[in-house]
Order: C-alpha cells, then structure tokens, then sequence
C-alpha cells in the first residue's frame, strides 16, 4: 500500500535523524521535505513531517505555523496519533518561542482525552508550559501524578503528593 510505504520510509528518516551532523541539519530538513512533496499540497501528514524536522533542527519559531496549519487542515483526523503528538509538540514550541500560556491552553484539554502512550509527554510538556508562566506547583503536581504509575514502590504516596501540591489546605 503505497500510505504505508510512505509512512515506513518517513519512520526510517527519523530513525536516521541522528546520522545527520548538526551542521546538516537543512540536509536533513531536504531529505523531509521531498517525503513531504509525494502528498498532495496542503497534506497535513506533510505539513506535521516539515514542522517536526524544522522543530527537531532548533527551529520552534518555524515550526508553530506548521503545526498550526496541520492541525487546521485536520491531522487528528487522518491520524489521532500524530494530531495528539502536534498539539504536544506545538506547545512545546510555543513555549520555546514565548508563548506558554497558549501551551497550557492547547494541552490542558489532552488531561481529558482518552488515554495512549503520550499521556506522560503531554503531562510534561503542560509541566513546562506551567513553570515558564510560574506556575511551578502545578507543573510539579503533573509530573510526580505522571511518574507515580511507574515507580516500584512508593505509587500511592506520590500520587497523593502530587494531589497535595495544588489542592487548597483545610483550615
């Protein structure tokens, strides 16, 4: 099927990812865009692979309207994966670029999405977003509530913990 050849050869380009010296970085951001050019224009499937790349080189800035673009030309839609993964990274991005408060807003609605394996990045990346807005309490109670599931002991104790952090004191 040709979608899925084209999927595995993007999966072996990011697998390759390191290969490229940092000083290659627009090679690399290349080898993306031609995968990008076998879609129809305005693919959002391409439109994510070109932030992604420009994102992974060091390049937020250039990657939030790719993102944003992708996401509007419905990406949850042709894979709720990659949508949910775009939303991560935007707001990641965002961030990087001075706008956390737009993070925490695109993300906090991913708390309540059904649960899949992204479910620790989105905690974490919404952690980040918090802290650079200063709010570090509730960043913290995010991230000890996302690593409490994988400890050996100590579950319950840090996921009360984390509820702790932002839940007002009794008088």
């Amino acid at each position: 099927m040709v979608e899925q050849d084209w999927e595995e050869r993007v999966t072996a380009a990011w697998a390759a990812f390191d290969d490229y010296a940092e000083e290659d970085a627009a090679g690399f951001r290349a080898v993306v865009d031609a995968l990008a050019d076998e879609l129809p224009a305005g693919d959002p499937r391409g439109l994510f692979e070109r932030a992604c790349a420009w994102d992974s080189t060091g390049h937020s800035d250039r990657a939030v309207p790719l993102y944003r673009e992708a996401l509007a030309g419905g990406l949850g839609e042709v894979s709720q994966y990659k949508g949910r993964r775009a939303k991560i990274q935007l707001s990641s991005s965002l961030r990087n670029t001075g706008h956390p408060e737009e993070g925490v807003k695109l993300l906090s609605p991913e708390l309540l999405a059904p649960s899949d394996e992204l479910d620790d990045a989105v905690r974490a990346c919404l952690a980040l977003c918090l802290s650079s807005m200063g709010r570090d309490r509730e960043g913290l109670s995010l991230v000890l509530g996302a690593l409490a599931p994988h400890l050996p002991r100590y579950q319950r104790s840090m996921a009360n913990y984390a509820r702790l952090l932002v839940e007002p004191e009794e008088e």
